[in-house]
C-alpha cells in the first residue's frame, strides 16, 4: 500500500485539520446529552426557567459550532479524496507512459484503463468516508463508552451483551466480502475488455456477421458481473437489518433496565436520557465502523491492483550518465537477438547490418519474418536479448530515451491519429511547426490534395483514431508527421501498404528528394516499394538471408526471388 498512500504526504494538514476539527466535533456533541441531563434533572425538577434558557442557549450554540465543523471536516476530506484520486490517476498514466511494449501488453489496456479510472474512483471513496467516518466512530465509540460508564457503571453492562454480537456479526461479513470484492473488480476487467474490442473492432464483427455471438459474449460476462454484485449487496442487506435489531433491543434493554433503576431511585430521568443518547451513539460509531469494513475490502482490492501497476519496475530505463552522439544517423546492428516474454524461440537471432546516413536500407521478408520487430527495437520500444543496436558509435542503451527518439521519425505499421486538427497531429512531429512547414511535409507525404481539399484544411477535424480518414489518407498524414520533423533516421513500418502503386510512387520520389543525409530504413511487403533501395536485407525466420540490392538478391538470393516473383517481379522487373 505504500506506493499509492504515499501521495498522502502532500495532504498532512488536512488530514490534521480532519482530525483536529472532528475531535472538536465529537467533545461537542458528547457534550450536549450531558446538558440535557443537567437541564431535566436540574431545570425541570427544580422549575429553575433561568437555568433551563442558560443550558438550552448553550447547547444552540455547540450545535451550531458542531454543525460548521462537520461541514469544515467535509470539506477537508474531499479536498484530500480528490487530490488524492488526482495524483493517483497521475502517477498511473506517468508509469504506463514510461511502460515497455512488454509491460504494456503484459497488463492489457482494458486492466489499465479500469485501474485508472474505477479502481482508483473506488480507492477515492474509501478515503473519502474513512476521512469522514472512521476517524469520528472509534473517537465518538471510545467517548460514549467513557461518559456511559460514569453516567451509571451498573447500566453499562448491557453493552457487554450488545457489542461482542456486534463485532462478530461484521468479521464474519467481513471475511465472505473481500473475496467477493476482489472478483468484482477481476468481472470489471473481463467486461471492460469485452466492451472495448467489441467498440474497436466493430467493423470485423459486423462483417463476420458475429453481432450475435459478440451480445451472447457480453451478456455472460455482464450477468457475471451482476450476479457478483448481487451477492455483495445481499451480504449488505443482511448486516443493517441484524445491526437495526441488535441495536433496538439494546434501547429496549437499557430503557427496561434504566426504568426499574429509576424506580428505586438509583438514577435520575435525565441521566437516563442521556444514557440512552450515548448508547445511540456507541451503536452509531460501531454501524459507521461496519460500513467501513464492508468497503475498505473493497479499496483493497482495488490498491492492490494499482499497486501492481506502480511497482512494476521499468524495463527500459535511461542509464545514470547517458551519452550524447554526433547527428549523423549512421545505424548498427551488432549480432542482435530478441524473444517475446514467454516465447519458446526468439523472433530475431544474430542479425548485423549496417544502415549509412544518405541511404536507404529496406528490411523484407515473409509474415512473421521478424521485420517490425527489428524496426521497434532502435527506438528501444523493445531491449534486445542480445547484442547491440548501435547509432552514431553509441549503444541505444546507454543513450537516453528523449534524445535517442529525438533522432527518429516513426511511421507504425497501423496508422494512429489522435483527436483534434490535422495541423495538431502533425505537430506531435515538430511541435512549432509553421504552416509552411506543414504545406510541405504534406506535399511529399502526398497528402496535400485530400488535406486542402476540405473546408478548413489544416485546421480540419480528426476524429478519434482518425475514424473520419481512409486507411491510406490516415498513412499519408502519419508519413508527413515524421517527414515534418527532419529527423536524422527515418522508420517505416509497412507503412505504404495502404496506398496505391501510383501514390507509393510518388511518395517514394519525393522521398528520395528530401532524404539529404538521414538515414532510412523501411519495412515492406512489396518488393515495388524496396527495388530502389541501397540496401535490402531479407529477413527468414529471424534470420538474415541476404543482403544487396535488388539486382543482387534477384540473381543470388532465391527466398527474394520468390516473394518477387510472387508479386510479378522477376529478372526482367530488375
Amino acid at each position: 500500500m505504500v506506493n499509492v498512500f504515499r501521495h498522502l504526504k502532500s495532504y498532512k494538514w488536512q488530514i490534521s485539520a480532519v482530525i483536529f476539527l472532528t475531535l472538536v466535533g465529537i467533545l461537542l456533541e458528547l457534550l450536549l446529552p450531558t446538558l440535557m441531563a443537567n437541564v431535566v434533572d436540574i431545570g425541570i425538577v427544580k422549575g429553575d426557567i433561568s437555568y433551563i434558557i442558560k443550558i438550552g442557549l448553550l447547547m444552540i450554540v455547540a450545535a451550531l459550532i458542531a454543525v460548521l465543523i462537520t461541514v469544515g471536516v467535509s470539506y477537508f476530506a474531499s479536498q484530500t479524496a480528490q487530490g488524492f484520486g488526482r495524483d493517483v490517476r497521475r502517477s498511473l498514466f506517468v508509469q504506463v507512459e514510461d511502460f515497455s511494449l512488454q509491460a504494456f501488453d503484459k497488463i492489457g489496456p482494458a486492466s489499465l484503463i479500469t485501474r485508472s479510472t474505477n479502481d482508483v474512483k473506488q480507492v477515492q471513496d474509501v478515503l473519502n468516508m474513512v476521512l469522514r467516518m472512521m476517524t469520528r466512530a472509534p473517537l465518538m465509540l471510545v467517548g460514549g463508552i467513557i461518559l456511559a460508564v460514569t453516567r451509571d457503571p451498573g447500566l453499562s453492562l448491557v453493552f457487554l451483551g450488545a457489542l461482542p454480537i456486534l463485532v462478530i456479526v461484521i468479521l464474519v461479513i467481513s471475511k465472505k466480502a473481500i473475496p467477493l470484492f476482489v472478483s468484482l473488480q477481476k468481472k470489471t476487467d473481463r467486461l471492460n475488455l469485452i466492451v472495448r474490442e467489441n467498440l474497436t473492432g466493430i467493423r470485423v464483427v459486423r462483417a463476420f456477421n458475429k453481432v450475435n455471438f459478440e451480445k451472447s459474449r457480453f451478456n455472460q460476462a455482464n450477468e457475471d458481473f451482476r450476479d457478483t454484485g448481487i451477492k455483495v449487496n445481499q451480504m449488505m442487506a443482511v448486516l443493517f437489518p441484524i445491526m437495526m435489531i441488535i441495536m433496538n433491543f439494546t434501547n429496549i434493554a437499557i430503557v427496561w433496565f434504566g426504568a426499574i433503576r429509576i424506580d428505586e431511585g438509583m438514577m435520575q430521568v435525565g441521566n437516563l436520557m442521556a444514557f440512552l443518547q450515548y448508547a445511540m451513539m456507541i451503536l452509531m460509531s460501531l454501524v459507521m465502523l461496519s460500513m467501513g469494513f464492508i468497503m475498505i475490502p473493497r479499496a483493497q482490492a482495488s490498491v492492490k491492483r494499482i499497486n501492481e501497476v506502480l511497482a512494476m519496475e521499468k524495463e527500459i530505463e535511461d542509464p545514470q550518465s547517458a551519452k550524447s552522439t554526433e547527428s549523423h544517423g549512421y545505424v548498427e546492428f551488432r549480432n542482435v537477438s530478441f524473444r517475446y516474454e514467454g516465447a519458446e524461440k526468439p523472433v530475431l537471432s544474430h542479425v548485423s547490418f549496417q544502415a549509412k546516413p544518405g541511404e536507404t536500407t529496406a528490411i523484407i521478408g515473409s509474415t512473421g519474418a521478424g521485420k517490425s520487430t527489428l524496426l521497434k527495437l532502435i527506438p528501444r520500444f523493445y531491449d534486445a536479448e542480445g547484442g547491440e543496436i548501435v547509432i552514431d558509435g553509441v549503444d541505444v542503451r546507454e543513450m537516453s530515451q528523449a534524445e535517442l527518439r529525438q533522432k527518429i521519425g516513426y511511421v507504425p505499421q497501423q496508422a494512429t491519429l489522435f483527436c483534434g486538427s490535422i495541423a495538431e497531429n502533425l505537430q506531435f512531429g515538430k511541435e512549432k511547426a509553421t504552416e509552411q512547414e506543414m504545406k510541405e511535409a504534406l506535399e511529399i507525404a502526398q497528402a496535400a490534395d485530400f488535406v486542402f481539399k476540405q473546408e478548413d484544411g489544416l485546421h480540419a477535424k480528426v476524429e478519434q483514431g482518425g475514424a473520419n480518414f481512409s486507411g491510406g489518407q490516415k498513412q499519408r498524414l502519419s508519413i508527413a508527421r515524421a517527414f515534418i520533423r527532419k529527423p536524422e533516421i527515418y522508420l517505416f513500418d509497412d507503412s505504404f501498404s495502404a496506398l496505391d502503386y501510383k501514390t507509393d510512387a510518388k511518395l517514394r520520389a519525393g522521398l528520395s528528394q528530401m532524404q539529404g543525409e538521414s538515414t532510412i530504413i523501411m519495412v515492406a511487403q512489396r518488393v515495388s516499394t524496396v527495388i530502389q533501395a541501397d540496401q535490402i536485407i531479407v529477413l527468414n525466420d529471424g534470420k538474415i538471408a541476404g543482403v544487396g540490392t535488388h539486382d543482387e538478391l534477384i540473381a543470388q538470393n532465391h527466398i527474394y526471388r520468390e516473394i518477387a516473383a510472387s508479386q510479378g517481379i522477376g529478372v526482367e522487373g530488375a
